[in-house]
């Protein structure tokens, strides 16, 4: 089954995407021009993307004393991206954009993480911009986002700094106005930055003109002293060269200096830096004079509020969380493929059982063997679920951006509530997936002779960035199960009966609708167990065996919708892909939804033995 047959049954039988173009911002739409957006993806990905995919793993980027150097793949790659449309897919025709779904364009750039994600796509330049149009001014929107969407500027996003990895409160960088005329700047109140931030992918390169970062600083109080926690963070844009108002370079150099080039354990194409702001390398002289009357600063235009930053920079970093779901969803997906080729053309061993101590017989394929089908089922159920997880959080979008008054409120409560999920989820089973494909590859997938090794490695960033799986776990059980007095996690479970509902009258599916009966109950009684004492450290101690008993909850969930959905198949659909789903549906609820009785006895009894544990006891 290929890849855009999955997507394909995910977009059309089982999520009706096709209807979306009944709604006025897609009425332009058809099913035709949906197939032809995936088809320019899926063509770019298979001839720009997927053949250099390990030559940028082994060229990396590397700094010659004034430029970042990236291989000319990468450079093709970016140019025909953006020459495709994708960055400003979703945006309004006067934009620039094509008003597509995010539906379709989540599923359109599903091809380009699966044939390297390494080489990167749009998706921090895409969050910027789409940052800027909702807290932007106008002028910012035309400048800068407008830019951003036409690929001639890329974008940032630039939180964390060397001493403030996840703890945003604690970031350091200082923004102070910008002379005595700071307000007046057309492009926004105007100020001066100095300080540090690491970990940004993207930082430095020459694929564009110009580099937007979008970057958190705190703004002194009266005192001259930074505002302690997040309500002192504001937001602010820092091009890496200065533009006028009609979005021209104006020949000056920003204050933005590259401190170096971090080296990965994968994604090895896409820079990663640490930044200087404000360090006098590029000194600006031309504005207010800067933080001591010399020109040092880095020349900063405020994005929204003065101490509004964080909420800002949200709007961008739940996108990316979605954006890392489904590169963790490809690269699971892709050693899958990879495996499953491997699985059916390698021969070694005979069948057990029918003579296979007999050397004089010949050898099977290694896809006969039972252990075989188990770790590619498990690969299956994972990428496949995650896919239609993510594409279901896609839809959730559009519903939330065209639905009527009830329908956008019900979407916007279900995605707070599975955005932990649609993020962390894949990230640590696709990479479990990455790892039994190096396992069926044997010692081969231990080898840069075979690509498996390379998805491992890229993928183990995605349980990191944009919000550790701890960070993701203490947002789940401490902040979205309890939103709103809990009604988020009621309009999950609702949604949860009424598939339970649909089952049940399935003979087939029956037998699962009851176990998911019981794993949503489980988790309902351990999020109130888990909180019973009102303690957050009481709760919190076991965030992470939550979140896995949630997510393999949802999961099943999803699972058991794509099975009804390819129980009432058309004719499109083959009799082994539709089998090929329902033993995936299978092997979940009975290898894998088991597992959430001992993630959530911690849960439940509250236990302690991690929080409590002696730190001269390691």
């Amino acid at each position: 089954m290929s890849l855009r047959s999955t997507v394909d049954f995910l977009l059309y039988q089982w999520l009706d995407a096709e209807a979306l173009n009944q709604r006025a911002r897609f009425a332009d739409h058809s099913r035709e021009t949906f197939d032809a957006v995936l088809d320019t993806c899926e063509r770019i990905a298979r001839e720009k993307y997927a053949p250099f995919n390990r030559l940028v793993d082994t060229q990396e980027p590397h700094f010659d004393g004034e430029r970042v150097i990236l291989p000319q793949a990468t450079h093709d790659a970016h140019k025909a991206y953006a020459e495709s449309g994708m960055l400003s897919a979703a945006q309004d025709f006067e934009m620039g954009g094509m008003q597509l779904p995010y539906t379709i364009e989540a599923a359109a750039n599903s091809f380009f993480a699966c044939a390297s994600v390494s080489i990167g796509s749009g998706m921090l330049t895409t969050g910027n911009a789409n940052l800027l149009m909702v807290h932007g001014t106008p002028l910012q929107q035309e400048v800068f986002a407008k830019n951003e969407f036409s690929g001639r500027f890329s974008g940032t996003m630039c939180l964390s700094e060397p001493q403030a990895g996840s703890s945003l409160s604690d970031v350091l960088t200082r923004a102070v106005p910008d002379g005595d005329g700071f307000e007046t700047d057309p492009l926004g109140a105007r100020y001066r930055l100095k300080g540090n931030k690491m970990w940004i992918s993207a930082g430095e390169h020459e694929l564009t003109e110009n580099i937007i970062h979008l970057v958190l600083a705190k703004i002194p109080g009266p005192d001259g002293k930074l505002i302690a926690g997040t309500r002192g963070i504001s937001l602010f844009i820092v091009p890496k060269k200065l533009v006028d108002a009609a979005g021209a370079l104006t020949g000056e150099r920003n204050d933005v200096a590259l401190a170096g080039l971090n080296h990965k354990l994968g994604w090895r194409g896409t820079t990663n830096t640490l930044l200087n702001f404000g360090e006098g390398k590029y000194p600006v002289l031309s504005t207010g004079g800067g933080l001591d009357g010399s020109g040092a600063g880095a020349v900063g235009y405020l994005v929204g509020q003065p101490g509004e930053g964080l909420r800002c920079m949200f709007h961008m970093m739940n996108e990316a969380r979605i954006g890392v779901g489904i590169a963790a969803t490809m690269l699971g997906m892709a050693g899958y493929y990879a495996s499953l080729d491997y699985a059916r053309n390698r021969p070694q061993g005979r069948p057990v059982g029918t003579g296979g101590k007999d050397a004089s017989r010949p050898q099977v394929r290694i896809i006969e063997h039972a252990d075989v089908k188990r770790m590619l089922l498990a690969q299956k159920s994972y990428c496949e679920g995650a896919l239609a997880l993510e594409l279901y959080c896609a839809r959730l979008v559009d519903e939330q951006h065209t639905g009527d008054a009830q329908a956008a409120d019900k979407a916007r409560l279900l995605l707070e509530v599975l955005t932990p999920i649609a993020k962390s989820w894949p990230s640590e089973w696709c990479l479990e997936a990455n790892s039994l494909a190096i396992q069926i590859h044997g010692g081969y997938g231990y080898t840069r002779d075979f690509p498996v090794e390379q998805y491992w490695r890229d993928n183990r960033l995605n349980m990191i960035h944009e919000g550790t799986h701890g960070i993701q776990a203490m947002d789940l059980l401490g902040r979205k199960v309890l939103m709103e007095n809990g009604r988020g996690l009621a309009l999950l479970a609702e949604r949860i009966g009424a598939t339970i509902a649909r089952a049940n009258a399935v003979p087939e599916l029956s037998a699962h609708a009851d176990a998911l009966t019981q794993a949503l109950r489980q988790v309902q009684d351990a999020t109130q167990a888990a909180w019973s004492t009102g303690t957050p450290g009481d709760a919190l101690a076991n965030a992470v065996p939550y979140m896995q008993a949630f997510g393999h909850t949802v999961l099943a969930w999803i699972w058991l919708e794509v099975a009804l959905a390819a129980l009432t198949m058309d004719a499109t659909q083959s009799i082994a892909s539709t089998a090929g789903r329902i033993r995936a549906t299978s092997y979940f609820y009975r290898y894998e939804l088991p597992k959430i009785g001992a993630w959530l006895n911690v849960v439940v009894s509250r236990d302690q033995t991690c929080a409590e544990m002696p730190e001269d006891a390691f």
